[in-house]
């Protein structure tokens, strides 16, 4: 249990330090709209998909691997918490249809990253 705290731990330290630093890459659209959260959900929701596609396939995957990609990097790299946030300042400032647009790109896109992440899996070596 304390081994896999750990885990989740240092996994989790990474995923937070690379949203980080995808967070100071300077490309704020003017019109405020989230696009690097936008891009940290569907970069994660990827990865989730193409680790857990391949360790479904090949089952040999150690599970210490699987618990620091899955549960430690993706939790710590996706941000649904500061999705929910900014969604609810575009709707605070007015911003009705950039609030819907980006929910929706968010969740129909991440979805569509999973899918895309199980299939590369497919095949790849």
């Amino acid at each position: 249990m304390l081994i896999n705290c750990l885990i989740v731990g240092a996994g989790g330290f990474i995923g937070s330090v690379v949203r980080y630093l995808i967070g100071l890459l300077p490309c704020t659209p003017s019109n405020g709209f989230p696009l690097k959260t936008l891009l940290i959900n569907l970069l994660g929701a990827l990865l989730i998909g193409f680790i857990t596609a391949l360790a479904a396939r090949s089952r040999t995957m150690d599970p210490g691997i699987l618990l620091l990609i899955k549960v430690g990097i993706c939790g710590g790299f996706t941000t649904f918490s500061t999705f929910a946030y900014e969604t609810t300042e575009l709707l605070q400032r007015g911003s009705l249809p950039a609030a819907t647009a980006y929910i929706c790109t968010s969740v129909v896109l991440s979805i569509l990253a999973v899918f895309l992440g199980q299939y590369i899996a497919q095949y790849t070596a």
